[in-house]
């Protein structure tokens, strides 16, 4: 089949890779335009965009898909669209354009986690477990049937970047598998059942911690924002970015956001148990360990923000 395929992110590269390494011909890359990264601000293509260019694959860089892309995308002719984090809707008329529609790979097992940000909000609400999904794309979002999912379990210390790498692996060979049975016609899409629920893109206000809420709780929150947007507690007004931190089983209980270092490791208190600071970067430094920053600190006891 002739196939367009549309993504931005890491995480959509290993699907461009083994789509294109396929019997399938990718007419074009669509990928979002390239962006100010770093303290410089330097334009930097998508990841996507570059996988395209090490491929020697027509890309198309458009944040909208808008008359123009449109018009563009549907000149080529596809069979089938493709989306792995695009980062943008395609609506009617680019939505039928392909004969056989557009199909999208998610990060969830829909109906749960709906939107922007499956896999963080997953770990953020405790979830055991998640995986990833191929559906066919329609107006509603991530509302349409699904043509095959597979489910992972979600670690107790895993973090939403971690998660995300091994899923997009595994997914992109669901997704190879769903391309190819629909070159065939041997596959049909099955309705979604079950409780939906929402997954909307992140903000800085959820990587603020809360030191009240329970500390099994805290811990899930930060490892779904690890590691963007990154969690942050602030001490004095300067935010302290929290890259890793444990469960400090067995101690006793510190008052929610007090730190304090017990038997040589750096401890926060929260709702219930406190939690232990692996590693930390202060404002303006590199991370480094909670212990060298707490002596550097110099201090019995602060208390987080």
């Amino acid at each position: 089949m002739k196939l367009v395929f549309a993504g931005t992110p890491q995480v959509a590269v290993p699907s461009l890779t083994a789509l294109a390494a396929s019997e399938h011909e990718i007419v074009a890359v669509v990928t979002r335009t390239d962006a100010p990264l770093g303290r410089k601000r330097v334009l930097t293509p998508s990841p996507v965009a570059v996988a395209a260019a090490e491929l020697g694959l027509p890309v198309i860089k458009a944040n909208r898909l808008d008359a123009a892309a449109t018009d563009a995308i549907t000149a080529l002719g596809a069979d089938l669209g493709v989306i792995v984090a695009y980062g943008g809707l395609v609506r009617e008329p680019l939505l039928s354009a392909p004969r056989l529609g557009w199909i999208n790979l998610h990060f969830s097992l829909l109906p749960r986690w709906r939107g922007a940000a499956p896999v963080q909000r997953a770990i953020m609400a405790g979830d055991t477990e998640t995986g990833a999904a191929v559906f066919q794309l329609v107006a509603e979002l991530d509302a349409g049937a699904v043509f095959a999912q597979l489910s992972t379990p979600i670690g107790r210390h895993t973090t939403a970047g971690a998660l995300l790498e091994n899923l997009s692996r595994s997914g992109a060979e669901l997704l190879q598998g769903v391309v190819d049975d629909l070159a065939t016609g041997s596959i049909r899409a099955v309705e979604q059942s079950g409780d939906v629920t929402l997954a909307p893109k992140l903000t800085l206000d959820d990587a603020r911690v809360d030191w009240r809420l329970p500390g099994e709780r805290i811990h899930a929150i930060i490892r779904g924002v690890t590691p963007e947007p990154g969690a942050f507690t602030e001490i004095d007004g300067a935010r302290l970015k929290l890259h890793d931190v444990a469960p400090a089983h067995g101690q006793s209980g510190l008052p929610a956001g007090h730190i304090s270092e017990i038997d040589k490791r750096v401890l926060i208190g929260t709702g219930t148990e406190p939690l232990e600071l692996i590693t930390v970067q202060p404002a303006g430094k590199t991370a480094m360990k909670a212990i060298d920053w707490w002596r550097g600190v110099a201090a019995t006891e602060v208390i987080a923000s």
